[in-house]
């Protein structure tokens, strides 16, 4: 009776331990003040967008088209992507190009740069006229050698799929089937296309939480099924058409622009 005593005793310690080392580790992500600046891009010099920092995508991956049924071609020209008076300026122009209708500029810093977990703050100006979708996201690193959505998707900010200023979050990722499956929140914004706003993500062990100018407006949930606990990359675009809008572009669409002020990331 003594040794079952004592057994049960070690037991108890033990568990006690284990759930005192949970209930910190959720207190600890819940009281991260993410003051360390890991990461930024200010977009000072003008010109090129920096090589150090950025890769522009301009091969199509989905036998000769992007994925979600999108119309634009993406450049490398000045004329798509740009950096002025700290300002860098993705430009989506009605133009045939490489046989399409209209161009564009996708980013990234995938093998430039990847974090895993922390704040992340994006100050910009969204492209105005039905039919854009400009995109503030990211894609786990692993995205090359497992794919989507086994790689897990964050989706910081997209707007185009309803009102002017309608602007979303969400995350993507496979059920236990391995089909695709998103979990989204949205707010209506004024001026997005006039003013810039700080989108934002604040990514821990248990949870992603997602603002607009600090006011929070979609969290998730996270377990350690789901891929969200390796490092991700940055994506910066602005598509035209496609799912997401529709394929509804305003026949008279000309040019528009997204401007982006700064991205900082914090641990």
């Amino acid at each position: 009776m003594k040794k079952f005593l004592l057994l049960l005793l070690v037991f108890s310690i033990s568990c006690s331990k284990k759930d005192n080392a949970t209930a910190q580790s959720i207190t600890e992500n819940n009281n991260i003040d993410f003051s360390n600046l890991l990461w930024s891009e200010e977009f000072d010099l003008d010109g090129a967008p920096s090589s150090n920092n950025w890769f522009l995508e301009t091969i199509p991956p989905n036998n000769g088209s992007w994925w979600n049924n999108e119309v634009q071609y993406y450049t490398d020209r000045r004329s798509n992507s740009i950096v002025e008076n700290g300002v860098l300026k993705i430009i989506a122009l009605k133009e045939e190009y490489q046989g399409k209708s209209y161009t564009s500029a996708r980013m990234t810093t995938q093998n430039l740069f990847e974090f895993k977990y922390g704040m992340i703050e994006i100050k910009a100006k969204l492209p105005e006229g039905q039919g854009t979708w400009p995109a503030l996201w990211m894609l786990g690193e692993n995205i090359d050698s497992i794919g989507w959505p086994f790689c897990g998707e964050i989706d910081i900010m997209e707007h185009g799929d309803g009102i002017p200023g309608l602007v979303s979050s969400a995350i993507h990722l496979p059920n236990s089937n391995g089909n695709h499956y998103f979990l989204r929140g949205e707010q209506t914004i004024e001026n997005p296309s006039s003013a810039f706003h700080i989108y934002k993500a604040k990514w821990t062990s248990s949870k992603i939480q997602f603002f607009v100018d600090d006011i929070k407006y979609h969290e998730v949930s996270l377990d350690n099924s789901m891929p969200f606990h390796h490092p991700f990359f940055i994506i910066l675009n602005v598509a035209m058409g496609g799912d997401f809008t529709n394929n509804n572009i305003d026949p008279n669409f000309e040019s528009a622009r997204m401007e982006v002020d700064y991205i900082r990331v914090y641990q």
